[in-house]
């Protein structure tokens, strides 16, 4: 049953997106996804099942986990100029996992995990 809601939660949030593209203020569809409905859900569980001190950790990851979406933003934004629409998207992926690899490496040798 769980399943079935968080489907129908999802259906819903592209459901608003692809009503507020549709606005005059189309731009506020990029922020609906940005919501932090899985960061609420990690860092509930994360809370429940580890310290505070684990809970904190796991928050100043998430600050450094804004740069590999900037990297995909970044990178999408100058694609569009000469790539078609789904290369661009693909190649901007291609960034952020890129990004988001040099991220947990630099975690892990930072922390001292890898």
């Amino acid at each position: 049953m769980g399943l079935l809601i968080k489907a129908a939660i999802g259906a819903l949030v592209v459901v608003l997106i692809g009503l507020l593209s549709k606005t005059k203020n189309y731009y506020i569809a990029g922020l609906v996804p940005l919501f932090p409905t899985f960061a609420l859900i990690a860092h509930y569980i994360v809370g429940t099942e580890r310290s505070l001190e684990a809970l904190r950790t796991t928050i100043l990851f998430g600050i450094w986990a804004v740069i590999p979406y900037l990297v995909y933003l970044i990178s999408l934004y100058f694609l569009l100029g000469v790539l078609r629409l789904p290369l661009a998207l693909l190649a901007g992926v291609a960034c952020w996992t890129a990004a988001a690899w040099l991220l947990i490496q630099g975690w892990n040798r930072w922390h001292g995990q890898g």
